[in-house]
């Protein structure tokens, strides 16, 4: 199953790739960056059969500063066994949400990225190339994967990873809070959170809001799990009437940002929320200090499994989608033009 899933995240990093070689190796009519219409979509190319005589070098930017060296140098030399004439650098950015904004804004970020999660789905095609419509991609990907960056049916960007998201806590806090069941609904986990409070020394929820994109979990919870509906995010959020009114039953949008807003008013969260430090939460969860935070299994590598588990966002749902894409791959609009 792991090597399935690694072939496929390899599937999509060299196919992107080979989109935006496509793209970089046109005619040189200026030393300037201008925006192309493709010709040539993700779902219409034979990976290590079509164009096998490209000629690119292009910069391959990402959050994952840990596995430039590893796992996407593995990348690199698969890649470059099908187009050995292609030659991929990956940018490490540590502080990769402000630090990617201001890139694209001035165009000075390379050719392919992990998607902003700051980027408005109506302004992607101002970055990013149209990788193929939704309803074809969707032959060989999830289609509620392509649905995080899409827009009208247009695909912008393909996820690099899946995960669950909910809230990663402490079992050992929870145990001796007296927690015995797993919150399912935003009033008991309110009410964990206040037990936490009173019978332990830990900080009940750690909003890691200094951070910033921290922040940008809770919008992750609005759609799917917190509705039932895997494609909230396209059409009952877009297209829904009222899809942040407050629906009475612990469920939609309203539910997920009040559960953070009742936490933060009752104070069952840290004491200042501008000094949070999000490297030191990590240790800090760890070893009792906070109980929880609202992050996806993603961050489940950086902890200890014997001390913490993860869960899903308590909601009243009949039916809950658990997985949310990661950031992922997008390829520029606007691209300088190579000899090719």
């Amino acid at each position: 199953m792991k090597n399935n899933v690694m072939r496929r995240m390899l599937s999509v990093s060299l196919a992107a790739a080979m989109v935006v070689s496509l793209s970089a190796c046109g005619p040189k009519e200026t030393e300037q960056a201008e925006k192309q219409e493709m010709d040539v979509t993700l779902d219409q190319i034979k990976l290590g059969e079509d164009y096998t005589d490209i000629e690119a070098d292009l910069k391959f930017l990402t959050h994952k500063t840990d596995v430039v060296d590893t796992t996407f140098k593995g990348y690199i030399e698969e890649f470059q066994k099908l187009y050995p004439n292609i030659n991929i650098e990956y940018e490490g950015i540590t502080d990769y949400a402000n630090d990617i904004t201001t890139r694209l804004t001035t165009g000075d970020w390379g050719d392919i990225c992990m998607v902003p999660t700051n980027v408005d789905k109506d302004e992607l095609g101002n970055y990013f190339t149209k990788l193929g419509d939704k309803g074809a991609l969707a032959e060989n990907y999830e289609e509620n994967m392509l649905n995080n960056f899409a827009y009208q049916d247009a695909v912008y960007g393909v996820p690099s990873m899946a995960n669950v998201q909910g809230v990663i806590y402490n079992k050992a806090v929870f145990e001796e809070a007296g927690i015995t069941e797993l919150p399912k609904t935003p009033d008991e986990f309110l009410d964990a959170l206040e037990a936490i409070k009173e019978k332990t020394d830990a900080i009940p929820l750690y909003t890691n809001f200094a951070a910033g994109w921290t922040m940008t979990a809770w919008d992750a919870y609005i759609d799917g799990g917190a509705t039932g509906d895997p494609d909230f995010a396209n059409t009952g959020l877009t297209k829904g009437k009222d899809p942040f009114a407050d629906r009475g039953d612990g469920t939609g949008p309203y539910a997920v940002y009040n559960t953070l807003y009742e936490a933060v008013k009752r104070g069952l969260t840290e004491d200042d929320p501008t000094t949070t430090d999000w490297e030191g939460s990590k240790g800090r969860l760890n070893n009792g200090e906070i109980g929880c935070m609202a992050l996806g299994s993603w961050s489940a590598g950086g902890q200890q499994f014997g001390r913490h588990r993860i869960y899903d966002i308590p909601h009243h749902c009949g039916r809950k989608t658990v997985c949310g894409g990661r950031p992922g791959l997008q390829l520029r609009n606007q691209l300088q033009q190579l000899p090719g």
